[in-house]
């Protein structure tokens, strides 16, 4: 087993929930090689928002119970709002929730697993996994 902590963004989590089978999926395999899978609390918004019956909420409260929300302190807001400053001067700004959940990444330094490499990858000091 490798790092045994991790955080995986939304696009994992949607993957799994599309997948017709669940252990084919890259967030299946993520939990047989990692005893901890987290997420930030910006995914849990953005699986919620995206829940559009009654089925799709109960399959993410039921998918909640084996991940770890991690909270968006304030001290997560700053360094988020520093990153945002330092990409806004290279020109190379990123939507907001993709952002707060790069800024998760490195607050809480975990390896973020993403099937949208690109994109995170101008935020400075992230860890990217090379897995995906």
């Amino acid at each position: 087993m490798g790092n045994s902590k991790i955080l995986v963004d939304t696009s994992v989590i949607i993957e799994f929930l599309r997948k017709q089978k669940k252990n084919e999926s890259l967030l299946w395999k993520l939990k047989e090689d990692h005893s901890l899978i987290y997420i930030s609390s910006i995914t849990v918004f953005e699986l919620f928002a995206g829940a559009t019956d009654e089925q799709k909420r109960q399959d993410i409260f039921s998918l909640l119970n084996w991940l770890e929300p991690l909270p968006f302190t304030e001290e997560l807001g700053e360094l988020a709002g520093g990153l945002y400053i330092q990409l806004k001067k290279i020109n190379k700004k990123i939507e907001f929730r993709d952002l707060f959940i790069g800024a998760t990444s490195i607050f809480y330094n975990l390896e973020l697993f993403t099937l949208n490499k690109k994109h995170f990858q101008n935020i400075p000091d992230i860890h990217l996994s090379k897995e995906v």
